[in-house]
């Protein structure tokens, strides 16, 4: 893989205004947990495939006209909707405990590609090419986009109630970590951006941890809410700052703070992992010695 280098004097370089150096995460680190995204080259060619539409509308008699318009917007929507429903499919894939979509996007991206089409055939051909181009646009598009989650991941045998208050806490906890993402797209500084995908990258450990065992929840509250709230806060603030006036003394304030918030992030995970080490220990001893009193040894 193409990696880029630079130096003192590099867009990306240390700034000696910096009073300690930033942290790089690894190539393993920075990909740890990454994934090809299915939203690609498939999803936006839907976007792009209808737009020929246009010129048959404005180059036929009215009421064909208003058909092949009805049919581009109802491919359009199929389009939105499908790109939207492999949004919330990788969302489902990245959580060990999630609901199902509420609303089948790709589902509904099936019906109406075949509605359009249908709509297609009726103005450019007959009512006989309406049923077939209906039906084999609503199957290539299941088949190729295939259908929403159906039921809901990782909540077989588990507290319902529960794994209610871990699944909205993580849903407001990334919704905080996107707004730090949209906040820093606005500083203009690679990174800053990179920096901050790496603390991100050591938050959702964080969010998996709780997911596994959603007793840790009470326990980690205020690093969802309280300090991702503050980050977002600063994070805003600092893209104002910076982008305004390239401060150097706010990116090292703003880094350095980054630095501080991935250390408490990882050792509060780290904490959890110990003390799941620590219960499982206990309960292997009393197994240990129940199996003792009824007289089975174990080595």
């Amino acid at each position: 893989m193409a990696q880029k280098f630079g130096g003192k004097y590099s867009p990306d370089g240390q700034t000696q205004s910096s009073d300690r150096p930033t942290p790089q995460a690894s190539p393993q680190q920075e990909f740890r947990g990454a994934s090809r995204s299915r939203i690609g080259m498939r999803s936006n060619l839907l976007f792009i495939a209808p737009l020929p539409l246009i010129w048959n509308a404005f180059s036929a008699e009215p009421l064909v006209m208003a058909q092949y318009l009805a049919a581009l917007g109802v491919l359009l929507l199929s389009a939105w909707l499908t790109r939207e429903g492999l949004r919330a499919e990788e969302a489902y894939d990245a959580r060990k405990v999630a609901r199902r979509p509420a609303l089948p996007r790709k589902i509904l991206g099936s019906i109406l590609m075949g509605l359009g089409l249908g709509l297609v055939g009726a103005a450019g051909f007959g009512p006989l090419e309406v049923p077939i181009f209906a039906v084999l646009g609503a199957v290539l598009h299941g088949f190729a986009f295939g259908i929403d989650p159906l039921k809901d991941k990782g909540m077989e045998g588990v507290d319902t109630f529960q794994t209610d208050r871990v699944a909205r806490a993580v849903e407001e906890a990334e919704e905080y970590l996107a707004a730090m993402r949209d906040a820093m797209s606005r500083a203009g500084d690679r990174q800053a951006s990179r920096r901050l995908e790496q603390f991100q990258a050591t938050a959702r450990g964080l969010f998996r941890k709780i997911e596994d065992d959603p007793r840790d929840l009470t326990a980690a509250r205020k690093y969802l809410t309280v300090y991702l709230m503050g980050a977002r806060d600063a994070t805003s603030r600092f893209a104002e700052i910076y982008g305004r006036s390239r401060d150097e003394q706010a990116r090292a304030d703003y880094l350095a703070l980054l630095d501080d918030l991935e250390q408490n992030f990882a050792a509060r995970t780290e904490k959890f992992l110990l003390e799941d080490r620590s219960d499982l220990t206990i309960e292997i001893e009393v197994l240990r010695d129940r199996l003792k009193r009824e007289g089975i040894t174990t080595e």
